[in-house]
C-alpha cells in the first residue's frame, strides 16, 4: 500500500473520542509511516494543555494554533496525522488535508459518549448534559467530515487493530480505482 500512497500524508479526523491516535499509530506501524497528533504538538508548542488553552485563551486562539500546527505537518511527508475533532470546522485546514488521503472515522455518538465520559480534559464537553452536547457537536460537523477521501465505519466491539485493518483496507480501495480507470483507458 506505500506504493500506492506514494509518501502522500494520511489523515485522520473524526470526533473526539473516535481513536484516531489509536488506529493512527497501527496504521503509520503498517505503513511504515510517522505517527504525529496535532493536539500533542500543540500542547508542546503552546506548552500547556488543550484544556488550559482553551480556559485562558479561549477556542479562537486554539484553533489559531491548531491551523498553524496543521500547517507545518503538511510540509513534511510519509506522516499519519491524527487531527482534532473540530480540524474540519475551518476553511484554510483543508487546504492542508487535501494534499493527503483524508480518512474518517465516523463513531456512533453512544460509543463516543462511552469513551469520553469520564475524560476532564474535553473543554468542549464541560456541559450539564455531555451527550447532548456532543450530539450536537457531531451533528454541527457532520457534513465536514462527510467530505473525506475514505469513511470507515467504527462498530461496536470493534478493536483498534480491527478498526485500522479495516481502515488500511478502505484506502487501499480508494486508491486503486486510479490505477484501474487507468488501465481501462489504454
Amino acid at each position: 500500500m506505500t506504493d500506492l500512497l506514494k509518501g502522500v500524508n494520511l489523515y485522520l479526523i473524526g470526533m473526539m473520542g473516535a481513536g484516531k491516535t489509536t488506529a493512527g499509530r497501527l496504521l503509520a506501524a503498517q505503513l511504515n509511516y510517522r505517527f504525529v497528533d496535532t493536539d500533542e504538538m500543540i500542547e508542546k508548542v503552546a506548552g500547556k494543555p488543550i484544556t488550559e488553552i482553551f480556559g485562558q485563551e479561549g477556542e479562537a486562539a486554539f484553533r489559531e494554533l491548531e491551523s498553524k500546527v496543521l500547517g507545518e505537518v503538511a510540509a513534511y511527508k510519509n506522516l499519519v496525522v491524527a487531527t482534532g475533532g473540530g480540524i474540519v470546522l475551518r476553511r484554510e485546514n483543508w487546504g492542508y488535508l487535501r494534499h493527503g488521503v483524508v480518512l474518517w472515522l465516523d463513531v456512533p455518538v453512544e460509543q463516543l459518549y462511552a469513551r469520553v465520559k469520564d475524560d476532564n480534559s474535553r473543554p468542549l464537553l464541560q456541559d450539564p448534559d455531555p451527550m447532548a452536547k456532543l450530539q450536537s457537536i457531531l451533528e454541527s460537523r457532520q457534513n465536514l467530515y462527510a467530505q473525506a477521501d475514505v469513511r470507515v465505519r467504527v462498530e461496536a466491539g470493534q478493536t483498534p487493530k480491527q478498526v485500522a485493518a479495516v481502515a488500511f483496507e478502505e484506502i487501499r480501495k480508494a486508491l486503486k480505482p486510479e490505477q484501474s480507470q487507468s488501465a481501462e483507458l489504454n
